[in-house]
């Protein structure tokens, strides 16, 4: 019963680490975006919606 839970806790423990993998992969991909890739990218969407204000 003993090597049951400690199979369960490092799943665990790989889970946290791809978990975390994915975030970071995701904060570098955000970050590479200008203001400007935002602002245009901003547009693109209110214009798809059809919304105009």
């Amino acid at each position: 019963m003993r090597g049951i839970w400690k199979w369960v806790g490092l799943a665990g423990v790989a889970g946290v680490v791809a978990g975390g993998a994915l975030v970071a992969r995701g904060q570098r991909k955000r970050n590479a975006y200008t203001p400007d890739d935002i602002r245009a990218k901003l547009h693109q969407r209110l214009a798809e919606s059809g919304s105009s204000d």
